[in-house]
Protein backbone atom coordinates (compact mmCIF):
# COMPACT_ATOMS: atom_id res chain seq x y z
CA UNK A 1 0.00 0.00 0.00
CA UNK A 2 0.94 3.62 -0.33
CA UNK A 3 1.40 5.75 2.75
CA UNK A 4 -0.86 8.77 3.37
CA UNK A 5 1.76 11.47 2.75
CA UNK A 6 2.73 10.01 -0.63
CA UNK A 7 -0.92 9.57 -1.62
CA UNK A 8 -1.90 13.16 -0.82
CA UNK A 9 1.25 14.60 -2.38
CA UNK A 10 0.58 12.66 -5.58
CA UNK A 11 -3.12 13.60 -5.56
CA UNK A 12 -2.36 17.31 -5.17
CA UNK A 13 0.36 17.25 -7.85
CA UNK A 14 -1.91 15.42 -10.30
CA UNK A 15 -4.69 17.91 -9.57
CA UNK A 16 -2.38 20.84 -10.25
CA UNK A 17 -1.11 19.16 -13.42
CA UNK A 18 -4.57 18.54 -14.85
CA UNK A 19 -5.62 22.08 -13.94
CA UNK A 20 -2.62 23.51 -15.78
CA UNK A 21 -3.37 21.38 -18.85
CA UNK A 22 -6.96 22.63 -18.98
CA UNK A 23 -6.02 26.20 -18.14
CA UNK A 24 -3.35 26.30 -20.84
CA UNK A 25 -5.95 25.40 -23.47
CA UNK A 26 -8.40 28.00 -22.20
CA UNK A 27 -5.62 30.55 -21.77
CA UNK A 28 -4.45 30.17 -25.35
CA UNK A 29 -7.88 29.99 -26.98
CA UNK A 30 -10.19 31.58 -24.42
CA UNK A 31 -10.49 34.97 -26.15
CA UNK A 32 -10.26 33.72 -29.73
CA UNK A 33 -12.95 32.39 -32.01
CA UNK A 34 -12.16 28.79 -32.86
CA UNK A 35 -12.60 27.67 -36.46
CA UNK A 36 -15.91 25.96 -37.19
CA UNK A 37 -14.22 22.72 -38.29
CA UNK A 38 -12.38 22.55 -34.95
CA UNK A 39 -15.54 23.10 -32.91
CA UNK A 40 -17.29 20.41 -34.94
CA UNK A 41 -14.51 17.93 -34.13
CA UNK A 42 -14.62 18.83 -30.43
CA UNK A 43 -18.28 17.81 -30.32
CA UNK A 44 -17.29 14.24 -31.17
CA UNK A 45 -14.74 13.86 -28.36
CA UNK A 46 -17.31 12.76 -25.77
CA UNK A 47 -18.96 10.41 -28.25
CA UNK A 48 -15.63 8.72 -28.88
CA UNK A 49 -14.23 8.72 -25.35
CA UNK A 50 -17.23 7.32 -23.45
CA UNK A 51 -17.51 4.08 -25.48
CA UNK A 52 -13.74 3.67 -25.37
CA UNK A 53 -13.83 3.79 -21.57
CA UNK A 54 -16.92 1.63 -21.11
CA UNK A 55 -16.40 -1.16 -23.66
CA UNK A 56 -13.58 -2.96 -21.80
CA UNK A 57 -15.61 -2.80 -18.58
CA UNK A 58 -18.58 -4.38 -20.33
CA UNK A 59 -16.75 -7.10 -22.24
CA UNK A 60 -13.98 -8.01 -19.78
CA UNK A 61 -15.01 -6.76 -16.30
CA UNK A 62 -12.45 -7.09 -13.52
CA UNK A 63 -15.23 -7.78 -11.01
CA UNK A 64 -15.89 -11.15 -12.63
CA UNK A 65 -12.30 -12.05 -13.44
CA UNK A 66 -12.63 -11.05 -17.09
CA UNK A 67 -15.74 -13.17 -17.74
CA UNK A 68 -18.43 -11.47 -19.83
CA UNK A 69 -21.69 -11.11 -17.91
CA UNK A 70 -25.14 -11.02 -19.55
CA UNK A 71 -26.24 -8.22 -17.19
CA UNK A 72 -23.50 -5.89 -18.46
CA UNK A 73 -24.18 -6.71 -22.11
CA UNK A 74 -27.91 -6.08 -21.64
CA UNK A 75 -27.26 -2.80 -19.78
CA UNK A 76 -24.92 -1.64 -22.57
CA UNK A 77 -27.56 -2.47 -25.17
CA UNK A 78 -30.26 -0.55 -23.26
CA UNK A 79 -27.87 2.40 -22.86
CA UNK A 80 -27.20 2.45 -26.59
CA UNK A 81 -30.89 2.25 -27.53
CA UNK A 82 -31.89 4.97 -25.08
CA UNK A 83 -29.05 7.17 -26.33
CA UNK A 84 -30.48 6.98 -29.83
CA UNK A 85 -33.86 8.28 -28.63
CA UNK A 86 -33.08 10.53 -25.65
CA UNK A 87 -30.08 12.32 -24.21
CA UNK A 88 -26.74 11.19 -22.86
CA UNK A 89 -27.98 11.69 -19.31
CA UNK A 90 -31.05 9.57 -19.99
CA UNK A 91 -28.88 6.88 -21.49
CA UNK A 92 -26.56 6.81 -18.48
CA UNK A 93 -29.45 6.64 -16.02
CA UNK A 94 -31.18 3.90 -18.02
CA UNK A 95 -27.96 1.92 -18.36
CA UNK A 96 -27.12 2.13 -14.66
CA UNK A 97 -30.67 1.25 -13.68
CA UNK A 98 -30.70 -1.71 -16.03
CA UNK A 99 -27.34 -2.96 -14.78
CA UNK A 100 -28.40 -2.80 -11.13
CA UNK A 101 -31.77 -4.40 -11.88
CA UNK A 102 -30.20 -7.22 -13.90
CA UNK A 103 -27.57 -7.88 -11.24
CA UNK A 104 -30.31 -8.06 -8.59
CA UNK A 105 -32.40 -10.44 -10.71
CA UNK A 106 -29.54 -12.67 -11.84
Amino acid sequence: MIDDATFWTLTILLGIGTFLIRFSFLGFFGRRQLPDWFVLHLKYVGVGVLPAMVTPLVLWPQASGGETEPARIFAALVTFLVALRLSVTGALVAGMGTLYLMQALL
